[in-house]
Order: C-alpha cells, then structure tokens, then sequence
C-alpha cells in the first residue's frame, strides 16, 4: 500500500473511531418520557418585552459582522493558499534573514496569520463598539488592543510552531511524516487540556481566592457533594472586561478550582450562584474535558492524515504554488486546509456541546434540587448576557454550542415534571 494511500485509510479509521466516541459518550436522552412529550420552548424564556427586544437587537446587530468576519477571513485565506500569492509572501518575508526553509515557515506563518487578523480587524472593531453601545463590554481600546494582540501572540506562536514540527517531519521522514504528526497531533492536544488553565488564562486576567465566607463554604461543600473537591475557589476580574455573568471549572486534580465572574457576586444570590457551579461541577463529574480531550485528540489525528493524503496530490500543490508538502511555500495551503476543516467540523462540535451542556443543566438541577433557583439564573444570565432566548435555527444548529434560553428554562420545567411522577 502507498503512503498516500494509507493516509487515507488512516484519516478514514481515526475519523471512524471519532464518530464512535461520539456516538457512545454523547448523552442523546437525559429524562424520561413524559406524558405530553417534553414542555414546548416558550421563545420568550419568561423575559420580559423589553429584555427580549433588546437581546433580539443585539444579536441583529452582531450576527450580520460575525457572519462578514468569517467570510471574509476564509476568503482572505483562500486567495492565499489557492494561488501564489501566498507562496510569494513565504519567500519574501525570510529574504532578509537569508531565506532559510526553517525562517520561510516560521515568518511565513506568522505574517499570513497577522494579515488574516488584520483584515478582519475592522469587523472585530465594530463588534466591540456594539457591545459597549449595549453595555456588555467594559473593555478601554487599549485593553482591547492589548487582548487583540496577546490573543494573536498566543495562537501566531503555537500555530507556527506547530507548522514547523509538521515540515521538518515531512523533510525528515519523506513517506510516513503523517502518521509521526498525527500522534504529535494528539498528543499536543492533551498536553494543551492540561496547561490551559495555568498558562492560558493567566494571560488575560488576575485571579484572587474569594474571601471565607458562606458562599466560598457553601461552594466547596457542593464540590465535596458532587464527589470532586476542588483546590480553591478564585474570583476572576472579568469586570475589567465585560459586564456578563458567568463561572466555570477549570484544572485537573490538585489545579481544580472554582472560579468566579466577580461580576456575579453583587448581582446574583448565593442560591443561583450555587447554581451556575452545580453546572459547571456536572462537566467534571461526567468527565466531560476529558472526553472532549479524547475526542479531540482523534479529530486531529484524522485531520492530520488526510492532511497527508490531501499535500500529496499534486495539481492541488501547483495550485499553491509548493512542489510538495516539504516546500515551505505549502505553509498558506496549509493554513487554508485547516481553517476549512475546522469550520466543517463547528456544526458536530456544537451539536456535541448542546446535549453535554443540557446533560449538565441535570447535574446542576439533581445537585442542588432547586428548579426555581436554575429558571431564575437563566433568566437573569439571559437579561444580563443579552443572549436571544430563541435565536434562528439555523444559527442555532451550526454555532450554538449551548441549549437556546428557552430551552433551558423548559428543560427544567420538564424535571419538576419527571420528579413528580
């Protein structure tokens, strides 16, 4: 069998093993069958006119540049990948430095990534601006450029090491470069699950241990219930930032820790605090990170062998303006290939997401046995977040990675309903 050709089948059986992950750990049915079926979404979520038409106005406002910035960016990535422009720009930038193959992949990922930023940077302005004009960001433009720069950083400095990993195995290992980089693949993506929490979000904000009192105790004592302890319960300064509301989980084993929105502590009661972390402690006592690791690390060794299967083919190559996938001039086909693939991939990552999130919406209202406290904090998240209570179907199937406002609100209808059978 050719090495192409066992890419193929490579990517074929990791993508296999992918969907049966998928399949056997994705909660598809959390409560039983009710007499009446389940609870119609009322598309208000018990809000009221105002709070509807005001989320309903923002995400008017959002939606059309979100929509703009994606297209555009893959536009942009396109042009760059499918032609020799992109090719020329590799060259170009590690002239100066000597041209080396090493220099040409590490700037030349680099200069296409902060193009693609750039061109969309006008689009991501504006987002910004809507959001101050309706009150969620709280974020001073130099914040706001520090953040658009620290996040570049970040994702330019990992993503070019990574391309340049991939291009010295093809220089290396000519025939099988695939199958060492599909493993490297994997194994990066469980590495990063682990280091996110102490490296990543470091970055972008302060974290300080909530002072003793009722709720800190109350707030390990839910943690102790739902049989995952946790190191410390921190307060994040996301009001620097934004005027949401939200807390989650993050850490492994002796890292676990409970962190906290600082704005949640003056404008949510304790009970719908305890709320929020009942569901965020459900995603760790079902495993959820560990699961969505696992199902990541097979997505990107799958991705990683038709990627080999794919940069062999060679009128695509000469499209590119690359004699083969050791030609650092393949590096903008590259980016291409991926940006494609990971948009593909959001509407099954998403509809992963919403059934593990309703499956935590169960923990939450199992753990604190408090319907009432649940409806209220997702009532008032919706009110704070401007979230669409009932946002298109369409938008919702392929970017909601959360069950809609309302169908949260009638999920837990439907529990108080079950409980009483």
């Amino acid at each position: 069998m050719s090495a192409r050709r066992a890419a193929l089948v490579a990517a074929v059986v990791l993508g296999a093993a992918f969907v049966l992950v998928v399949v056997l750990r994705t909660p598809w049915t959390l409560l039983p069958d009710l007499p009446g079926g389940p609870t119609p979404p009322d598309p208000t979520a018990g809000l009221s006119p105002e709070a509807v038409t005001r989320a309903e106005s923002f995400a008017g406002a959002l939606r059309p540049a979100s929509l703009a910035s994606l297209v555009l960016g893959l536009a942009v990535s396109a042009v760059l990948g499918l032609t020799r422009l992109g090719a020329r720009l590799v060259l170009a930038v590690a002239r100066p430095l000597g041209g080396r193959w090493v220099w040409q992949v590490l700037l030349g990922t680099l200069a296409l990534l902060a193009i693609g930023r750039l061109v969309t940077l006008p689009l991501a302005a504006y987002g910004e601006v809507v959001r101050h004009r309706y009150g969620l960001s709280t974020r001073s433009w130099p914040l706001w450029l520090r953040d658009v720069g620290v996040s570049l950083a970040i994702d330019a400095a990992l993503t070019a090491l990574g391309v340049l990993l991939l291009v010295w195995l093809v220089r290396r290992v000519p025939r099988w470069w695939w199958a060492w980089a599909a493993g490297a693949a994997a194994a990066l993506v469980v590495v990063g699950s682990f280091l996110y929490p102490v490296v990543i979000e470091p970055a972008f904000n302060s974290f300080a241990s909530l002072p003793a009192g009722q709720l800190r105790t109350d707030l390990l004592a839910l943690a102790e219930e739902n049989g995952t302890p946790v190191e410390d319960v921190l307060v994040s300064d996301a009001s620097r930032r934004t005027t949401s509301l939200n807390a989650y989980v993050s850490g492994f084993g002796g890292t676990r820790r409970i962190v906290l929105y600082d704005t949640l502590l003056d404008r949510l009661p304790d009970d719908e605090i305890e709320s929020i972390v009942a569901h965020e402690l459900g995603h760790v006592a079902t495993d959820d990170v560990l699961t969505g690791t696992l199902m990541g690390a097979l997505g990107a060794a799958a991705a990683v062998a038709g990627l080999g299967w794919l940069l062999t083919w060679t009128p695509l190559l000469r499209r590119a303006g690359a004699e083969s996938p050791a030609d650092p001039r393949v590096v903008p086909l590259l980016l291409l290939l991926v940006s494609a693939g990971t948009l593909l991939a959001t509407p099954v990552q998403n509809l992963v997401s919403r059934q593990v999130e309703a499956r935590a919406d169960l923990h939450a209202l199992d753990l604190t046995n408090d319907a009432e406290a649940f409806i209220r904090m997702q009532e008032r998240l919706a009110t704070t977040n401007l979230s669409d209570p009932d946002p298109p179907a369409a938008w919702r199937w392929f970017f909601g990675s959360h069950p809609t406002k309302a169908q949260r609100v009638a999920f837990a209808e439907d529990w108080l309903r079950a409980g009483e059978r």
